[in-house]
């Protein structure tokens, strides 16, 4: 399986030429693709030392059907995502994982396809398939580092049915931005809260039994992105340990909030110092996680001579919720109040094209045997990128 994504991706991707100048006018399609190799080697975890390999395979088409067949104000996209590999996580034993691009079931599918129209000068409306993360809780500065806490806090990303509308599926989702002036955003989203694509085990779900994720965020970008955001399930979730009288879990409001800052603090142009934090908490009630923080830097051509390259340090935490604390103590488990990792990564391009990343990691797990609970991961990305427009 892995042969035959590794040569898919590569002749996708080498039928799509590297891009070249443009008018001002935006293209009228856009075509796009990833595809990145891990290596990842678990030098210390809950298991025997292993090394893994996974692999991530992405296709994308953006279109502005203003240029296509003259709809003003209307654009689109289409995301198709293939994944392969191992599992490190079985063996670094961490309850927020180690890599971002691991899924426990690989699959060819459809991710994103979406339609958004633009209502005015400063509001826009999109429809369809949407990852929530490129919207909210996201720090811009953050996305260098591999451990999957630093792209979405914990404490949302356990939430819901089947997990909430991110990597690695999507859900249907309706989804209002807003600009004020220059630098002030707010947004808002409908967003079904089961998960599920065409290539998935039950696909796409239409029928919003399991209720809707509300979530919304607003801030600025005057001194850097500044924000507070709040999300709620309208469906009431299962405890994850309170049962009824009658045997079954109790059921509770899912809700929580939280702030985020990523700020250039020095430089400028492709030599800036970027700091980011971020902190979240939910109710405490539904998920393993009652809440978390992140915070780092990111360092933009820390070496002579390499401009393209980029340093990120990063340091995160997740907060283990009263409840499953005691569903570890349940099993035998000894558990600590959370997890909290620390990451160190460099990016640099060694052709055009072509990004190679090493990557270390140590995790303090929040379960197992007190002399055991550190896991150390080393890691090696390859990322190709190509680009044209049409």
């Amino acid at each position: 399986m892995h042969r035959s994504l590794l040569f898919g991706a590569t002749a996708a991707l080498a039928l799509i030429p590297p891009a070249h100048a443009q008018d001002a006018e935006a293209p009228a399609l856009a075509f796009g693709g990833r595809y990145v190799a891990d290596t990842v080697y678990v030098a210390e975890g809950s298991g025997a030392d292993r090394a893994f390999v996974l692999h991530d395979a992405e296709l994308t088409v953006d279109a502005d059907f203003d240029q296509l067949i003259g709809v003003r104000g209307l654009t689109g996209g289409v995301h198709l995502l293939a994944t392969a590999g191992g599992a490190p996580n079985d063996a670094a034993g961490t309850l927020q994982g180690i890599n971002n691009i691991e899924v426990s079931a690989h699959r060819a599918k459809l991710y994103e396809a979406w339609l958004e129209q633009a209502l005015s000068e400063s509001a826009s409306l999109r429809i369809g398939l949407s990852d929530l993360n490129a919207d909210f809780y996201q720090n811009d500065s953050a996305g260098l580092l591999i451990a999957p806490a630093f792209g979405i806090g914990s404490e949302l990303a356990a939430t819901g049915p089947n997990g909430p509308s991110i990597f690695p599926s999507t859900a249907l989702t309706a989804r209002l931005a807003l600009q004020f002036g220059d630098t002030g955003y707010a947004r808002a989203a409908v967003v079904d809260a089961k998960s599920g694509v065409l290539g998935d085990p039950d696909g796409v779900d239409f029928t919003l039994r399991d209720g809707a994720l509300l979530i919304a965020e607003a801030g600025t970008t005057a001194i850097g992105k500044l924000a507070v955001g709040a999300w709620r399930y309208t469906r009431r979730q299962d405890d994850i340990r309170a049962i009824t009288p009658a045997g079954e879990p109790v059921k509770r409001v899912a809700t929580g909030i939280y702030l985020l800052a990523d700020r250039k603090i020095a430089g400028s142009g492709g030599h800036a110092v970027n700091l980011f934090a971020r902190a979240g908490i939910s109710e405490g009630r539904t998920t393993p996680f009652r809440g978390g923080f992140q915070a780092g830097v990111l360092i933009e051509a820390p070496l002579v001579g390499r401009p393209d390259g980029q340093l990120s340090f990063g340091v995160q935490q997740g907060f283990l919720s009263r409840g499953y604390r005691d569903v570890l103590r349940d099993e035998g488990y000894r558990s600590s109040t959370g997890e909290w990792g620390i990451e160190l990564t460099y990016a640099d391009k060694i052709a055009s094209f072509l990004t190679l990343q090493p990557d270390l990691q140590y995790i303090r797990r929040a379960h197992g045997e007190p002399k055991g609970r550190g896991t150390v991961v080393l890691g090696l990305r390859l990322t190709a990128e190509f680009a044209r427009e049409d």
